[in-house]
C-alpha cells in the first residue's frame, strides 16, 4: 500500500456549534402526552454533520417541534462508523441507541479527462488484471472512499490486498493527485467532483447509488456489473440506554422530519438522497452495514483478521 493517512473522526461527545443547529433542542407541540414530556437536543457529531444538523432542526421546526434542552440526539454516519472500526473502538451500533437513517451522499468514480479508460469496463478490467499497478486515490485511508474501492475490487474479483490506494486529507489534494498522474482513478462525494465533471477536467465512470443521478449521464456500479449500492449515509442516534418511551418519541420525531416536504426540499438542494429507515428496521440494516464495513476492512488488510468481529458488544473486546 502507499502512504497511510488514516481516518481521524471519532465517536466522542460532539460539541455544540454556536449559532447553528448544534445543541438546539426540540419538543413536539400537540404530539400527545408522551411527546410533550420528551425534549431533545439535536447535535452533529462534529463539523462533517453540521449542515445536516442545521437542516434537520429546521425541518423539525416546520414539522411542529420547538427548541429546548433535553435528551441528546446525535447526527452521525458512515465516516464515524469506519473510524471506530479502524481504531477498534465502540461502534455506533453498540455505543448508542440507533434511531433512524436520514440521508445519503452519492459517491462517484472519476478519471482524468484524457484518461485511456473509456468507461468503467476498461477501468475495471485493468483493476482486475493488475490492482497493484492501478493507483487509486481518495480521502483518508480507511474512510468511505477507500472502502468503496475495496468493495469495487471485491465485486470485480480482484485481489483486494493488492489494491494500491493513497489517502489524501481533502478533495483538493485528491484532485491534484489525479490531474498530475499520481492516480489513475479516484472516488469521492459527487458533490465534490461535480464541477470538475461539468468542466470536463475529469470524467465520471460510475456512481455508487442504486439509481442514476438525474441530469448526469453516468451509469451506476450495479449497471456496470459490480453489485455495490453505496452512500455516505447520515443517521440519528440517541444515547446508550434510552428508555423505550423516549426512544419511540425520538423515532417519531425522525419519521416526522424525514417525511416532511421541508426535509425533501433540503435533500434536493444539497444533492443528498433521502433514505429514511427507522426503529428496528434501521437497527437490522445498521448491523449489516457494520459487518460490511468490517469485512471490506479485513479484505483491504486494514484490521486484524484474527479477531472475532460478530459479538457486537457482548464479548468485551470493543466490537
Amino acid at each position: 500500500m502507499r502512504r497511510r493517512r488514516f481516518f481521524a473522526w471519532g465517536l466522542g461527545a460532539a460539541a455544540c456549534l454556536a449559532g447553528g443547529a448544534a445543541g438546539c433542542g426540540t419538543q413536539r407541540v400537540g404530539a400527545g402526552a408522551a411527546g410533550l414530556r420528551t425534549r431533545f437536543a439535536i447535535i452533529p457529531e462534529g463539523r462533517r454533520w453540521a449542515r445536516a444538523g442545521l437542516l434537520f432542526s429546521g425541518a423539525a421546526r416546520e414539522a411542529g417541534y420547538q427548541l429546548g434542552p433535553g435528551t441528546k440526539i446525535t447526527l452521525s454516519g458512515l465516516p464515524a462508523l469506519a473510524a471506530a472500526e479502524l481504531n477498534n473502538d465502540h461502534t455506533l451500533l453498540t455505543a448508542t441507541t440507533p434511531l433512524s437513517r436520514l440521508s445519503g451522499e452519492v459517491e462517484v468514480v472519476v478519471v482524468p479527462g484524457d484518461s485511456g479508460f473509456k468507461d468503467f469496463q476498461d477501468f475495471g478490467a485493468h483493476l482486475l488484471a493488475d490492482p497493484a499497478r492501478t493507483p487509486l486515490a481518495g480521502r483518508p485511508q480507511g474512510g468511505p472512499d477507500h472502502l468503496l474501492f475495496g468493495l469495487i475490487a471485491k465485486g470485480l474479483g480482484a485481489d483486494t490486498r493488492q489494491v494500491d490506494y493513497t489517502g489524501y486529507p481533502n478533495h483538493q489534494e485528491t484532485a491534484t493527485a489525479l490531474s498530475s498522474g499520481k492516480a489513475a482513478a479516484a472516488t469521492g462525494l459527487l458533490s465534490d467532483w461535480r464541477s470538475g465533471i461539468h468542466r470536463e477536467q475529469v470524467r465520471a465512470l460510475a456512481v455508487s447509488s442504486a439509481r442514476r443521478v438525474p441530469e448526469l449521464d453516468v451509469p451506476t456500479l450495479l449497471e456496470s456489473g459490480v453489485r455495490v449500492d453505496y452512500a455516505e449515509w447520515t443517521a440519528a442516534f440517541g444515547p446508550e440506554g434510552m428508555t423505550e418511551d423516549t426512544r419511540e418519541a425520538a423515532i417519531g420525531m425522525c419519521d416526522d422530519v424525514t417525511g416532511s416536504s421541508a426535509w425533501d426540499a433540503a435533500c434536493r438542494s444539497e444533492g443528498w438522497i433521502s433514505i429514511p429507515l427507522s426503529g428496528d428496521d434501521f437497527v437490522v440494516w445498521l448491523a449489516s452495514e457494520v459487518e460490511r464495513t468490517r469485512a471490506v476492512m479485513r479484505d483491504l488488510g486494514l484490521v486484524d483478521t484474527t479477531k472475532a468481529t460478530t459479538c457486537w458488544g457482548s464479548c468485551g473486546n470493543g466490537h
